[in-house]
């Protein structure tokens, strides 16, 4: 008995509307000291009132379980990009209800005002969609649904608790990996700024002979098949599969510059598992090695179907470090895995020259065994800093030390090109296009 009250009034709320009546009730009693012609008014208001709230309160608690409610959400959710979440409410009352709905959210996402309104019809059900975007990889705990109903008169509002207690992984933006498969699959890259590069000769893969026809390269004619056949054919090639491509994540100090909610290693994190899509569906080899103050994950170059979620699985575990990169050990790691002469994309940032110039000597050395692209990124802090016009004295000086800043970064690309290093110098924002770019490029080019 004592833990069904407890239950009744713990979940009995008293909205607004039951304060405002009681507050002209009050006020009736007052003016009947003054004016004696309203009589009995405001103890008949009062009564109506009082009665008007036990009915309230009988219609919603008539029932034990006027509505139900549950939150639909997927298995993972994609870091960096908006993720739906559904919540599904139905009203079992006869009547119409007013909901409001409160879906405590992970305490990540530091939001406390996630609150849905609306209105059911007797019967009705709906659902409400919301987005949440996560901006850290790791487990996301949500808890319980709170649903506040009020009927038709509005007086009491009462409370319903559904336990959806779950715990979400946040894993790398597969979300923008699956963007990126579809397009490469569809052979639409291009229409998401991805650059269509013109082939330069050809690579050296025989697919089949075919008749010829307007466009196809008059260089490619086979004259002894053309002779035999006595119609125009044409050698048609296709490009080279198997090619190994290394996506080589740092994880030191330089990437934890935060962006847009993301760090520079998720940005980065999220562009290899892009990469490493799209390289497996253009059917090359696909691996990864992560890389600090001493060794990380070492994925070797597969093309098996299960090749994606390994390479996902162990990104998603990655942080951070907060020591410089050990690049006589990355040295060491890319002698000993890699076998062949492959695509390495080397993810991590410089700010000076001087920085570059500590890497420079192992870098040349990896350069001299494999096609090195080095992937650091623009400070755009400072470049907004440098196209602002200066208003005073102390913006020029601010001005001039960010042009100086961005300006090394130019230094850097051309000392990188000095030595036969590829580099991409890019956003944040636009990592993932570019580092597909450069990947198609180089492949167009048969440097790979």
């Amino acid at each position: 008995m004592k833990s069904a009250f407890n239950l009744f009034y713990k979940n009995l709320f008293l909205p607004g509307r039951l304060f405002i009546c009681i507050g002209l009730v009050v006020i009736m009693f007052l003016l009947s000291f003054f004016f004696s012609w309203l009589g009995d008014i405001p103890m008949v208001l009062f009564t109506a009132l009082l009665l008007l709230l036990l009915i309230d309160t009988w219609m919603l608690y008539r029932l034990p379980k006027g509505i139900f409610a549950r939150r639909h959400a997927p298995e993972r959710l994609s870091n960096g990009d908006e993720n739906e979440i559904g919540i599904y409410i139905e009203n079992f009352y006869s009547f119409n209800i007013a909901a409001g709905i409160i879906d405590e959210i992970p305490h990540q996402f530091q939001k406390r005002d996630v609150l849905f309104n609306t209105g059911l019809k007797s019967r009705q059900h709906k659902l409400l969609n919301y987005q949440l975007r996560p901006t850290k990889r790791g487990e996301y705990e949500f808890g319980a649904l709170r649903v506040y109903i009020t009927s038709p008169i509005g007086l009491v509002s009462r409370r319903y608790n559904f336990e959806q207690a779950q715990n979400l992984p946040v894993y790398p933006s597969f979300l923008q990996m699956r963007k990126y498969e579809l397009m490469a699959i569809s052979n639409r890259l291009s229409e998401y700024g991805i650059k269509k590069i013109r082939r330069i000769g050809h690579s050296m893969e025989f697919e089949q002979i075919k008749n010829y026809v307007p466009g196809d390269d008059y260089r490619t004619l086979n004259w002894k098949a053309t002779a035999r056949r006595g119609d125009l054919m044409v050698n048609n090639y296709t490009d080279e599969k198997s090619q190994h491509v290394y996506c080589i994540i740092d994880k030191s100090r330089v990437m934890k510059m935060p962006f847009d909610g993301l760090s520079l290693l998720d940005y980065a994190i999220n562009a290899s598992l892009v990469l490493s899509s799209v390289a497996l569906i253009k059917e090359d080899k696909a691996g990864l090695i992560t890389i600090a103050e001493k060794k990380g994950a070492v994925v070797p170059a597969e093309r098996r179907p299960t090749q994606l979620n390994k390479i996902m699985e162990v990104l998603y575990k990655e942080k951070t470090r907060y020591l410089e990169t050990n690049m006589e050990l990355l040295y060491n790691i890319v002698r000993n895995t890699l076998k062949q002469r492959s695509l390495i994309v080397f993810f991590t940032n410089f700010e000076s020259m001087s920085a570059l110039e500590r890497q420079l000597p192992f870098l040349k050395r990896i350069a001299k065994f494999h096609l090195l692209v080095m992937v650091f990124f623009e400070n755009s802090e400072l470049k907004t800093l440098s196209e602002t016009p200066a208003a005073d004295v102390e913006g020029i000086y601010i001005k001039t030390i960010a042009e100086k800043f961005a300006y090394e970064k130019k230094l850097i690309v051309k000392e990188l090109a000095k030595h036969g290093i590829q580099s991409i110098l890019t956003a944040p924002q636009n990592l993932t296009v570019n580092t597909i770019n450069k990947y198609l490029e180089l492949k167009a080019k048969q440097k790979i």
